[in-house]
């Protein structure tokens, strides 16, 4: 088995293993010491002292098995001895036996009275809280000692267990209860993290260590410098777009009032084109930042999509959606997502799917057509932003190649991912993986 495997994957988890389990090695050293050095060599001073009584009152009683002698014997391993004596007339020592929670218990008395006699007994430490109760045979039946358990066992044994365990429960809570305070501003950060990767709006202050404390401001700045340099980049691309719009709308005008021709009509449609690769620029500039997340219905903007193809002639199944995918979002950005996968099946396939599946975390739609698909080796090269494969499945022939871009980059604001295979209808599968 690999060592790995059994080491906990969290952060909290490994901390408190990383306290708690050298205080818990030294303490098993610790007990196994102490009971191995001290309470054990007591205990057996303290055994064989008892087991040297039980075998002189056995004796006594031996030399003269009768009810006088009895009745001197018993008082005087009473008053002498603290040891309470009686005899079972007839009886048999138990076949039984009741074992001790401890074994170091019934070890070390055992040993002591086979040293101290030669009669069978038995004996159990385990029945009475304050005695133990020893059983020796003799002629006539069998002689049963009630002896203090202090006059047979160490009686720090069990104080030093209960100690022990008290200082571990304590530990552990003093553990848990300031681990739990470090790991929870590094919990708040990761959180914070994967929300500002969907686009969220986050609000975190720091708080915790110092390291963790470091780890947040860089966070926070981070944010702000992608904050800016996205508001630069969106800021640039619309200036650069509106500044081209103004001579493409004179062009437009122009041409419009030129006789119509051949090369008039062609120069019409490079400005039309010109137009629509702009406006791909500047989606792509602005990415997913522009509208905050809502609760919505995938499968209604899934609909949507479907009439909206529908309008233009073009069939899209959407006989395996089902009646309702909620979850959270930003609308805009998903339908441009699913749009533009449906617009790329539509592109080179004439039998067009938009079905989806759900699991206990995510919510999938997968986009089917039948068209010539892309190689394995190419999934990766599509769905950069400006590819344009060749011989081109993803080359779009009305733009500059950001549909897939701009679907997976709108994918991975939403904590998902857009990833390519084969199509049962035999082209390009486009699956998109949404958590719910």
């Amino acid at each position: 088995m690999d060592l790995k495997s059994l080491v906990p994957r969290g952060l909290f988890a490994r901390s408190l293993l990383i306290i708690v389990l050298p205080v818990a090695i030294m303490q098993m050293v610790v007990t196994y010491l102490f009971f191995d050095l001290h309470w054990e060599q007591v205990s057996r001073r303290l055994s064989e002292g008892a087991a040297g009584d039980v075998a002189l009152i056995t004796h006594l009683y031996n030399q003269n098995p009768s009810p006088e002698n009895l009745t001197r014997v018993t008082e005087f391993a009473r008053a002498d001895l603290r040891l309470s004596v009686a005899l079972q007339s007839k009886a048999n020592l138990p076949e039984s036996e009741r074992l001790a929670v401890i074994p170091a218990f019934d070890r070390t008395l055992r040993r002591a009275l086979s040293g101290s006699l030669r009669q069978r007994f038995w004996f159990d430490t385990t029945r009475y809280p304050d005695y133990v109760d020893i059983r020796v045979e003799v002629n006539g039946g069998v002689l049963r000692f009630l002896a203090y358990r202090d006059r047979v066992f160490a009686s720090t044994g069990g104080i030093f267990i209960v100690w022990l365990a008290g200082a571990t429960i304590l530990l552990a809570t003093v553990s848990v209860l300031f681990i739990r305070n470090q790991v929870r501003p590094m919990e708040r950060l990761a959180d914070a993290a994967d929300r500002f990767g969907r686009g969220e709006h986050v609000e975190l202050r720091p708080a915790g260590s110092a390291e963790v404390r470091r780890a947040t401001l860089a966070f926070l700045q981070m944010r702000g410098r992608i904050q800016r340099h996205i508001e630069q980049r969106t800021n640039l691309l619309a200036g650069v777009s509106h500044d081209l719009r103004t001579p493409l709308t004179r062009l437009k005008l122009q041409l419009a009032m030129m006789p119509k021709t051949k090369d008039i009509e062609e120069a019409r449609r490079d400005v039309v084109e010109m137009e629509a690769m702009l406006g791909e620029y500047l989606a792509f500039a602005e990415g997913q930042w522009a509208e905050e997340p809502e609760p919505l219905d995938l499968a209604e903007i899934a609909r949507d999509i479907i009439q909206d193809a529908a309008r233009i002639g073009r069939l899209v199944d959407g006989s395996r959606l089902a009646a309702s995918l909620p979850t959270t979002g930003r609308p805009i950005a998903l339908k441009r997502c699913l749009s533009n996968l449906v617009e790329n099946a539509l592109s080179f396939g004439n039998e067009v799917t938009l079905a989806s599946s759900q699991s206990e975390d995510a919510i999938y739609l997968h986009v089917d057509d039948n068209g010539p698909g892309i190689a394995s080796e190419d999934y990766d090269e599509a769905l950069k932003p400006f590819s344009r494969l060749d011989p081109a499945r993803n080359q779009n022939r009305k733009g500059v190649g950001l549909g897939l871009a701009l679907a997976r980059d709108a994918a991975r604001s939403h904590g998902g991912h857009l990833t390519l295979g084969r199509s049962e209808l035999g082209g390009l599968r486009a699956s998109v993986r949404l958590p719910i």
